[in-house]
């Protein structure tokens, strides 16, 4: 088998040439959170309303997820997950799976994220249950 040399600059090139998409991923969120930092979701007229919360009154698991962002970037932790803990795992979770995707990507090494059923379905299960508990009148404390 043959070793690459570190020190190779066309080792160098092809490792930068395969990060090149996670970091337009990258480029991408932070343009995002950049956007979502400087223009406050707690401000009325900026962002659409939930549709589901204008239509009926209910909070869905993505409701203050921008609230949760916005905080996020001003590095207000509490306030992020007061806003949607939930959103704050996923940006940390991103967080890990989009330096394991670097990682793998200047290494050459293809990446296959390939979860079992039963973790997609207690996903879903946790945010259903998020999503109903900070609906009903005893989950006024997970309102955003």
């Amino acid at each position: 088998m043959h070793r690459v040399n570190a020190l190779d600059p066309g080792a160098t090139r092809a490792g930068a040439a395969r990060s090149a998409v996670p970091a337009g991923v990258l480029a991408a969120v932070a343009g995002a959170f950049a956007y979502v930092g400087t223009v406050d979701p707690n401000e009325p007229g900026h962002y659409p309303v939930c549709p589901l919360l204008r239509l009926t009154g209910l909070y869905c698991p993505g409701c203050g997820g921008l609230r949760s962002a916005h905080a996020v970037v001003h590095g207000d932790l509490l306030a992020a997950l007061q806003a949607n803990a939930p959103a704050v795992l996923g940006y940390a979770a991103f967080a890990v799976l989009w330096t394991v995707w670097v990682v793998h990507a200047v290494r050459g090494r293809p990446l296959r994220i390939d979860p079992h059923p039963a973790l997609l379905w207690s996903l879903g299960v946790l945010l259903l249950v998020f999503t109903v508990v900070r609906n009903l009148p005893f989950g006024g404390w997970l309102h955003p």
